[in-house]
């Protein structure tokens, strides 16, 4: 266990503003994907599955089964009940792997993909709304210290 740190320094104290303010913004996306949960009548696993074909469908990355439950960190007899329930309700779909014939690859239904764009529509444009203030080079910056910290809290991102 290490020691509470006090910033000593402007540089620290710097720091301390920052991981404050990731904490707020952690809290904020906390709400709203509780939020997401009710709104679409679904629990965290299922929204965080949802979530991260959405992430990976925006990078045109091909997600397995396997991708799911490393990601949620989840068996993959859970992963089945999972795929199984979203597939039920019309949410995703299980397909062939277009260069695998063993493997197959879950993709977003136009139903859940528009549902959750309709849910978050309006967030989703603020988020943009309010990034579009920064310059550039502040937003490459901000990128890449998100990507850096991401990073370091899941490496297996």
């Amino acid at each position: 266990m290490s020691d509470r740190w006090l910033p000593q320094t402007d540089h620290e104290r710097a720091v301390m503003r920052v991981l404050t303010s990731i904490r707020g913004m952690s809290d904020a996306m906390e709400r709203m994907h509780s939020g997401m949960k009710g709104d679409m009548d679904m629990n965290a696993t299922d929204i965080a599955a949802l979530r991260l074909l959405i992430i990976r469908e925006q990078k045109r990355a091909l997600v397995s089964p396997r991708d799911i439950a490393q990601h949620l960190r989840i068996s993959t007899a859970s992963t089945t009940k999972l795929l199984d329930r979203l597939e039920a309700s019309g949410h995703v779909e299980r397909r062939a792997h277009p260069s695998d014939r063993r493997g197959r690859i879950v993709v977003l239904t136009d139903d859940a993909r528009n549902a959750f764009f309709r849910i978050f529509g309006e967030r989703l444009r603020a988020m943009r709304d309010m990034t579009m203030r920064y310059d550039e080079e502040s937003l490459s910056v901000i990128a890449r210290f998100l990507d850096d910290l991401a990073g370091t809290m899941d490496p297996v991102r």
